[in-house]
């Protein structure tokens, strides 16, 4: 990682989260989440964090724009998968979760083809914030029920900022899309 600006490290580190944070769903529940909420909320951090030190300090590269997406999509999308096969999250919310990720990935490639480059919305933001709270109250949910609670509406309030997020951004950019 050397030469590597601060931003692309902490994308790095979020990235090499990911492992340790679902390795924890597989320690003793009691304790094992406590920790994965903790390397979870330090990951999402990292992701406020570097998209705003690299702006500022004029440190934005290729390497971020292609890879800081990616972090946060795995780090969010595992979580929900492994929320999932605990029984936590509904498997259709985390498809359309996993799905609305890929129409926008796929529509950053197309425009990217184009020489154009799609930056985030503020419903997307809006969205990424919701679930970065939701998603630790999800891991701890089995110890109280108010974590559980608080957790589910969150979450689905995150699932409607994604869809209406998802739809506003190919609404937004459907002149990519129809372009030959």
């Amino acid at each position: 990682m050397k030469g590597m600006n601060l931003p692309n490290k902490l994308t790095i580190l979020r990235i090499i989260l990911v492992p340790f944070i679902i390795l924890c769903f597989y320690l003793p529940r009691s304790w094992g989440m406590w920790v994965a909420v903790v390397l979870f909320i330090a990951a999402a951090v990292t992701d406020t964090v570097d998209g705003r030190y690299a702006r500022a300090h004029g440190m934005v590269t290729d390497f971020g724009k292609f890879m800081d997406p990616i972090a946060d999509k795995l780090l969010v999308n595992s979580v929900l998968i492994m929320l999932t096969a605990q029984g936590l999250v509904h498997p259709v919310a985390t498809i359309l979760f996993i799905a609305r990720e890929f129409v926008i990935s796929g529509l950053r490639l197309v425009a990217a083809g184009k020489g154009v480059v799609l930056a985030a919305g503020n419903l997307g933001k809006i969205k990424t914030t919701l679930q970065d709270i939701a998603l630790p109250f999800m891991m701890v949910s089995h110890l109280w029920l108010p974590f559980r609670i608080v957790g589910v509406v969150l979450l689905y309030a995150s699932l409607v900022m994604s869809l209406w997020s998802g739809w506003d951004y190919v609404y937004t950019n459907r002149k990519l899309i129809a372009q030959e």
